[in-house]
């Protein structure tokens, strides 16, 4: 078999990519996966790192608990530590339409095991006594946490080729396209790539190569706002977001134990696609240092020491395209995943794997099909 020759060709090196390489290998199927610049380099290395449940909507959760199963057994399985600790989620609410927000989302996810906890006055102030007398209430879920976003795809890519998979870098594809049987994915520099199947998990990109195939998806690109402070001693062990109805407040940090806290939240920016560039505002990083003293007034003092952006998809009604075409036998999905596909990558390359593999899927991913924006009910048969 020709080195440029497989049974899938993965168009993105992101996270997503990177996983369904290493799960098709564990499946005994040839695939080489292609990045434009490096493995995790865009939104996969740049975001936050929550590895959380608690929040999703709930058609997610089957899904998100998958992906959480193998992120218990991560190290084990890829021979490599992209530190994960199971710290434990806090959602914090000021009003009390947040309080009401987050117990009907506790009765609701309830079955799916998440195992939330909704805590308010004196149980909340012992449990977590940080926190500042805005705070009237949270939902605590103690199997979420995070991780470390720039080693997570690497860490995946290389497991992937340790079982034989090819992973191509700094390899720009020009187009892809059906030829006959199999697909070709044509490189600037004139390569091509042959598979009878092709995953697209180009990110913010992925509906370029979606609406060459005749499915436009309605997905806008933001860059996150995201920054990081000073060490100082550990202190804080779970995740803090902020539940609100307000832009300004859905405020995020979490505290990584070498001692730095890192932000996030409080809107985003518009990117530049073309150039592969984001920006980080001022406005941001200040508003996120207002509502960090909110949430933990004695954090107030810390400096920031740097400040990053991504470029990120997002999808008009903020779920992924996952699955297969609607309209041509052998193409994949996973993009679009709304700044909230962190803690799913394990699972979506391992269900990505299994639905390219045998056809179907044990895990119920039918309300992030692309027909959703089509009209159409199913996939064209072959």
């Amino acid at each position: 078999m020709s080195a440029n020759v497989a049974d899938v060709v993965i168009v993105g090196g992101g996270f997503m990519g990177a996983a369904t390489a290493f799960f098709l290998r564990r499946r005994g199927v040839s695939v080489i996966l292609l990045e434009r610049g490096l493995v995790g380099q865009q939104a996969s290395g740049t975001n936050f790192g929550n590895v959380r449940r608690q929040g999703r909507f709930l058609e997610q959760l089957p899904l998100a608990n998958r992906s959480r199963e193998i992120w218990g057994k991560l190290k084990e399985l890829i021979g490599e530590d992209i530190e994960f600790i199971p710290s434990g989620h806090l959602r914090a609410g000021y009003r009390q339409q947040h309080v009401e927000r987050l117990e009907k989302y506790e009765e609701d996810s309830r079955p799916y095991g998440l195992g939330l906890q909704i805590l308010s006055g004196r149980l909340l102030r012992e449990r977590f006594p940080f926190l500042g007398p805005e705070v009237i209430v949270g939902s605590y879920a103690p199997y979420d946490g995070h991780a470390n976003p720039r080693l997570a795809a690497p860490a995946f890519a290389r497991a992937a080729v340790r079982l034989g998979a090819q992973v191509v870098e700094n390899t720009e594809i020009l187009h892809v396209e059906k030829d006959g049987v199999d697909f070709r994915a044509i490189a600037v520099d004139g390569r091509v790539f042959r598979a009878p199947a092709v995953l697209v998990t180009a990110g913010a990109w992925g509906d370029r190569i979606s609406a060459r195939f005749g499915e436009s998806v309605p997905m806008r690109a933001k860059g996150p706002q995201m920054a990081v402070t000073e060490p100082v001693p550990y202190a804080i062990a779970p995740s803090i977001s902020v539940s609100s109805e307000r832009l300004d407040e859905t405020f995020y940090f979490r505290q990584i134990t070498r001692g730095n806290l890192v932000l996030g939240g409080c809107g985003h920016e518009p990117v530049d696609l073309d150039k592969r560039r984001a920006y980080v505002r001022p406005q941001h990083t200040l508003r996120q240092l207002t509502q960090m003293t909110r949430v933990v007034p004695a954090l107030g003092h810390l400096q920031i020491i740097r400040v990053w952006s991504g470029i990120e998809g997002y999808m008009e009604d903020d779920r992924p395209v996952m699955g297969p075409s609607a309209r041509v036998p052998g193409l994949y999905y996973a993009f679009g995943f709304s700044g909230a596909g962190f803690q799913l990558g394990p699972g979506v390359g391992d269900v990505m794997a299994e639905l390219i593999h045998t056809g179907a899927t044990t895990t119920p991913i039918e309300a992030f099909h692309i027909a959703r924006f089509s009209g159409r009910a199913e996939t064209t048969p072959a």
